[in-house]
């Protein structure tokens, strides 16, 4: 079963599919360390990472494992970063939320609301009943977004990652379809990233 990327809207942001005009702006956003500094894999060295990043996207729509529509801003156009539906498990309705935000997003609250407008389409299209997702417990700014989508932190799991040599611990997080908040999260949380995707 195939499921097609959305295109969703919020006040700031439009999330699509991606297109192979995106592989510039993905190697700049992957190749920098300071985006990466807490993900389990190394920043791109190789421009070719790109066209399998994309292909990857196309792949996960076609066998209905997920959805990563890229985010860009309305008011420019402006490509921001990626948000993320993977693990889709239509008979347990649940799945785990991801995302990454290049560093000039960052502190502008674009995380929170593009999750938002991902996870409004999961509970409402999707019928998802569950949304985890997880982040390493250093990462201050992707547990504050979680936290402000209303995700509650349910355990920690020890040494589970290597990031840059040293073994990390991540955090957990759930979303229960009752605990969803109707009405759009706050602004102004700072826009970071979550190991969620791997």
């Amino acid at each position: 079963m195939s499921l097609p990327t959305p295109t969703l809207h919020s006040d700031r942001l439009r999330l699509r599919p991606f297109d192979d005009a995106d592989a510039d702006d993905l190697f700049a956003m992957h190749s920098n360390a300071s985006v990466l500094r807490y993900w389990d894999t190394p920043p791109w060295s190789e421009r070719g990472r790109a066209q399998r990043f994309l292909t990857v996207c196309r792949q996960m729509a076609e066998r209905g494992t997920g959805a990563r529509p890229a985010v860009e801003r309305v008011s420019d156009g402006a490509f921001l970063g990626w948000c993320s539906l993977n693990r889709w498990d239509p008979p347990n309705r649940s799945a785990s939320l991801g995302y990454c935000f290049n560093e000039a997003a960052w502190g502008h609250g674009y995380a929170t609301e593009a999750a938002y407008a991902l996870l409004g389409w999961a509970f409402d299209t999707l019928d998802l009943n569950r949304v985890q997702a997880a982040t390493d417990t250093r990462n201050a700014g992707s547990a504050r977004v979680l936290e402000k989508l209303g995700f509650v932190r349910e355990g920690t799991l020890r040494e589970d990652c290597v990031v840059n040599g040293e073994v990390s611990d991540s955090w957990v997080y759930g979303l229960i379809r009752r605990e969803w908040r109707p009405v759009p999260a706050e602004r102004g949380q700072p826009a970071s990233h979550s190991r969620a995707s791997r």
